[in-house]
């Protein structure tokens, strides 16, 4: 039997979503998207790329990068706080990290994929890629389990209002027209759903009535009265003291990051 097995990527996925709070769970076809897959050059590829015209969508086989561990149980982002089988799960905590994500595939160009909205981060390896057959990869009637009542669950209203106060519509507005940042969408669209501590949607308190989320390379301060979110600010979620250091230039949205601190270096009192 074999003990381990080498894999060698075929290219790389190039898009805007640095970080895996930009990657939205199960990406809705309707969005907008400008993901590329660049295959890796002198290899051939271009001929394995021949006959994807008229081929709508593709599967992608790729690797969770960014992943040193393996969990037997883990806390899906989706429904309620209770642990599930990995294997029944999606989570990229496997014994190995492998995942598999089909796409919209909007043209070729060369060594180059078009592709549709995905749920990969920028930089992420790719495996293998084959063609998406509706006859046989469509099982719609087919059951599965407690992610059916979690889904039948999301497509009621979300049972809480969120909304933006003064002072965070002031940073939300700032990283938008000066940075072209804004996560503020996806930032409701999660605590509209539920705003409670939670491990995997990076919920926590922060203080006797306060809560934070991580969004990314950033943070929102919020507090929750009955059925009503208030985002009270947004901050940074590296400190000056690490944005700083010489070797972490890469470190997402670093310079907005260290404008922000400027211009408010207290900007939260928390």
């Amino acid at each position: 039997m074999l003990t381990s097995l080498t894999l060698q990527p075929i290219g790389y996925l190039r898009t805007q979503q640095e970080v895996k709070f930009k990657a939205g769970h199960q990406p809705a076809s309707a969005e907008e998207a400008s993901n590329e897959l660049e295959l890796l050059p002198g290899c051939g590829y271009e001929q394995a790329l021949q006959d994807l015209a008229g081929v709508e969508r593709i599967w992608l086989l790729w690797w969770f990068h960014r992943n040193s561990a393996w969990r037997p149980l883990v806390l899906p982002p989706r429904g309620p706080a209770q642990r599930r089988g990995v294997f029944a799960t999606r989570s990229p905590h496997r014994p190995n990290p492998l995942g598999l994500s089909s796409t919209a595939l909007l043209g070729v160009q060369g060594r180059r994929l078009l592709l549709g909205p995905c749920d990969l981060i920028d930089g992420t390896p790719v495996f293998d890629l084959k063609p998406y057959v509706p006859v046989y990869d469509a099982f719609p009637s087919a059951r599965a389990g407690w992610i059916d009542e979690t889904e039948a669950a999301y497509r009621n209203p979300p049972p809480f209002t969120v909304q933006l106060m003064p002072t965070a519509e002031v940073h939300a507005t700032w990283l938008r027209e000066i940075w072209g940042i804004d996560f503020t969408a996806r930032l409701s669209e999660l605590l509209a759903r539920d705003p409670a501590p939670h491990r995997t949607r990076r919920i926590r308190r922060r203080g006797p009535d306060h809560f934070e989320i991580s969004c990314g390379a950033w943070r929102a301060l919020f507090i929750v009265a009955d059925t009503h979110v208030s985002v009270l600010a947004l901050e940074p979620a590296y400190p000056m003291k690490f944005l700083s250091r010489p070797g972490y230039e890469d470190v997402p949205d670093r310079d907005a990051q260290l404008a922000f601190l400027a211009r408010w270096p207290t900007a939260t009192g928390l």
